[in-house]
């Protein structure tokens, strides 16, 4: 018994048909799918362009800051410290007392000084008057002797008498002497005693301990009541402010590049910054002073100093103080945006952005600094753009959208 189809020839086209409709549907949509769901946003990165002029180099050298004048005061004589006269960290004035010590034994030592001097000034006046008398004795026997010898000579008086009168004028010479000796004495005994009373009185003006400049003084080293002496260190430092030093050391090759500027009519015009330790610039353009004497043979470094104007004693001594200035100018440098460089283990590369908008990846030869750019000797031309935000994960030949890279300065 055979079995017939139900189905028409043309309901089986039907079918048919709408079977492969369905097919070439889910295929449509399930490769569709994929597709969104592979495709990656092309990346959006900041570049700049390599752009050549004229720049000015700069050079910037670590440094400490430190008075210009720094005077240790110490203590000239031994003795209890009374009081303090001053207020730390103040300015103070030349001549200001700052401190006093006990004076009591260095006025005793002074009054002393005095009455042995005073004692020797009698006693002078004591042998010039024991030489005024001998004077005179030795005047009136010289007279007898002069009377005496001719009328010894004719026997008009006995040469005893004569004798008398000579040994009398002898002895009367001998008295003029050792007044005369005596006198000398006494006097050099004055110029002693008159040393120790000068010694005296400058011991006890030691114990009024003032300041020898104008400057701010710095914390008490010795406390109320402490011994002090010239031996004890310092009682504290009082240094100028304004200007203000700064040392810094240079290598021998930069101190020798900067010749023209150390000395002759660019030493003038030669203006130094000052940065800070948190990073910002005193208001107050420096100059340099002087040079040492000589390059240390063990660091290969010589020793600058630059003042600057510290108005207001803003600026203390043993600050960081970070000296900036301009070393050369560069002809046609060739500059892109520090943030554009990336150092990899010793080399730098640069991230170019072709006309295509394809990257590459650049090796290149960098060059001074010169504020917030970077000079590139090799490996770009002037028009180059390179990627200054946006560079991680690019690889070469990577497709990208570019939009001006704005720089926080500008």
């Amino acid at each position: 018994m055979k079995i017939k189809s139900v189905l028409k020839p043309k309901h089986v086209a039907w079918a048919i048909g709408a079977l492969v409709a369905v097919i070439v549907v889910n295929l449509a949509v399930h490769s569709g799918a994929k597709t969104s769901t592979n495709a990656q946003p092309t990346p959006v990165v900041e570049v700049a362009v390599a752009e050549q002029k004229d720049v000015p180099v700069y050079g910037e050298w670590i440094g400490t800051l430190t008075g210009q004048v720094n005077a240790d005061i110490k203590a000239q004589v031994t003795g209890y410290l009374l009081s303090r006269k001053y207020k730390e960290g103040s300015y103070v004035k030349k001549g200001q007392l700052l401190f006093e010590i006990d004076p009591r034994p260095f006025q005793a030592a002074l009054d002393q000084a005095k009455g042995q001097l005073a004692q020797a000034e009698a006693q002078l006046v004591q042998y010039q008057a024991q030489l005024a008398t001998a004077k005179a004795n030795q005047l009136k026997s010289q007279l007898d002797v002069e009377k005496y010898g001719p009328l010894a000579k004719v026997d008009a008086v006995s040469k005893q008498d004569f004798d008398n009168a000579t040994q009398t004028d002898l002895a009367n010479q001998a008295q003029v002497q050792a007044a005369e000796a005596a006198i000398v004495s006494a006097k050099a005994q004055i110029q002693a005693n008159q040393a120790a009373v000068e010694t005296a009185s400058i011991n006890l003006g030691f114990t009024r301990v003032v300041s020898p400049i104008d400057g701010v003084a710095g914390v008490a080293q010795a406390q109320v009541g402490n011994l002090v002496s010239a031996s004890s260190g310092s009682l504290t430092t009082v240094s100028t402010l304004d200007p203000i030093r700064d040392y810094f050391t240079v290598s021998e090759q930069e101190y020798l590049a900067l010749q023209s500027r150390l000395s002759g009519s660019e030493k003038d015009h030669w203006k130094l910054k000052l940065i800070l330790a948190d990073g910002t610039t005193f208001p107050q353009d420096g100059e340099f002073y002087f040079a040492d004497r000589q390059v240390n043979p063990n660091t290969g470094a010589i020793q600058l100093a630059a003042l600057f104007p510290n108005p207001g004693n803003v600026l203390r001594p043993g600050q960081y103080g970070k000296v900036r200035a301009v070393t050369r100018v560069q002809q046609n440098a060739l500059l892109i945006p520090q943030a554009a460089v990336n150092e990899q283990q010793g080399s730098y590369l640069v991230a170019v952005v072709e006309n295509n908008g394809q990257v590459t990846i650049r090796p290149v030869q960098v060059g001074d600094r010169t504020g917030t750019l970077w000079v590139i000797q090799k490996g770009l031309k002037a028009g180059d753009r390179v990627v200054v935000e946006g560079q991680q994960n690019l690889k070469p030949g990577i497709r990208v959208q570019t939009k001006p890279f704005k720089s926080d300065v500008d």
